[in-house]
């Protein structure tokens, strides 16, 4: 296992969101630094802390130094040279996390156009540096052949999107054809870790990875499951996380825009999240299902982990997600099936139960196909 010195944030929160990316990212954390700001000018730290790195440095030897901002190029430059060593700002952690998570063909080239589009940012700036002269080449990259790179991924990101677009195309054709059958779906979605892999094998009866380190799901995975007479099918998508940066999500367009079609979205919510870490992830799984055109109405909220809370707790934070005039949420336990009943009864439409005939939860067993990634196609 790698390791690596993390600098993050004094916020409870971050600092336990950044330790679980590192961990992720199969990176050994030999000492962490705590700041209020992550946002200098030259550096992304204070000087004065830079000089107290090299130190650290020189006393623990990381691999790599753990960032837990979105650093400018410069800013990456600035500390790699100064530091002598490689920088992981978030983006290129959560990156390398996608990388070593994509199992199917399109999940793999969604994680390779994202990284091309990071790429890209630090070959304008790599450019950008020559030309004022700053610089003679990036890392011993003349001017020549930073342009040359620079059109290289331009080529390459046209090649990776043309065959996305395809991957796109027929998953179109399932989705019309999955309609003809008269199949409903519905779409879990929320943030990273919020259980929505549990809740998934708790309704269908699966088995699928499971896990507290961020990003276990990657791939999106479809199961029917029986609601007596009618067959929904029911689909574990990808998590949401904080800053995370638009090209990502545009890259995972084509897998995320199954929330788009869905009949009905869960979206799982951690309820045992102190307060404002709640809110904060809520915020966030909000913008990025209206960022992808996903109508509020379709939207059941379902707060997950509620065996850990009390009810006074409970209401608590419903109220403090302004949910509790909300008629279509739900508090549950994915882990021991509390509530698991109410989810037919959930008034208004579209709703659970009008997807099929109501069927008893002990019934919801379904293990008859998944959509294979790759092809699309249906297997027993």
């Amino acid at each position: 296992m790698n390791t690596c010195i993390l600098i993050t944030y004094f916020d409870l929160d971050a600092h336990i969101e950044a330790k679980g990316l590192c961990e992720s990212a199969q990176y050994e954390i030999r000492h962490t630094i705590k700041q209020k700001f992550l946002q200098h000018r030259k550096f992304g730290l204070s000087e004065g802390i830079i000089d107290e790195l090299k130190e650290i440095i020189q006393k623990t030897k990381p691999d790599v130094i753990v960032f837990d901002e979105i650093l400018k190029p410069s800013q990456n430059y600035n500390l790699a040279s100064e530091l002598k060593i490689k920088i992981l700002d978030r983006e290129s952690l959560i990156l390398e996390i996608f990388e070593s998570k994509a199992q199917s063909t399109e999940s793999q080239m969604q994680v390779k156009l994202a990284q091309l589009r990071y790429e890209m940012s630090r070959a304008k700036e790599k450019v950008r540096l020559t030309k004022m002269g700053e610089q003679p080449g990036f890392m011993g990259i003349g001017k020549f052949e930073v342009d040359v790179y620079y059109n290289d991924i331009k080529n390459r990101m046209v090649s990776v999107r043309g065959k996305l677009q395809k991957a796109g195309k027929q998953r179109e054709l399932h989705r019309q054809s999955r309609k003809r059958i008269g199949f409903d779906t519905i779409s879990l979605a929320g943030y990273t870790s919020a259980g929505k892999t549990t809740l998934f094998n708790a309704l269908t009866g699966e088995t699928k990875e499971k896990s507290p380190k961020l990003f276990t799901t990657l791939t999106t995975t479809t199961r029917k499951f029986k609601l007596e007479r009618e067959w929904v099918l029911i689909s574990d998508t990808v998590g949401f996380i904080s800053k995370l940066p638009a090209y990502l999500i545009e890259a995972f367009r084509s897998t995320l825009e199954e929330l788009t079609f869905t009949d009905i979205v869960l979206l799982v919510i951690d309820a045992s999240d102190n307060v404002n870490h709640l809110k904060i992830k809520f915020s966030n799984c909000m913008k990025t299902l209206i960022e992808l055109g996903v109508k509020r109405d379709k939207i059941i909220f379902v707060l997950n982990k509620t065996e850990l809370l009390d009810d006074d707790e409970i209401n608590f934070k419903i109220r403090e997600l302004e949910l509790d005039n909300q008629k279509k949420c739900l508090t549950i336990s994915a882990k021991t099936h509390k509530n698991f009943d109410r989810f037919w009864d959930l008034p208004g439409e579209p709703s659970i139960r009008h997807l099929g005939t109501r069927g008893a939860p002990g019934e919801l067993r379904g293990e008859l196909f998944w959509l294979d990634g790759d092809t699309g196609a249906i297997w027993r």
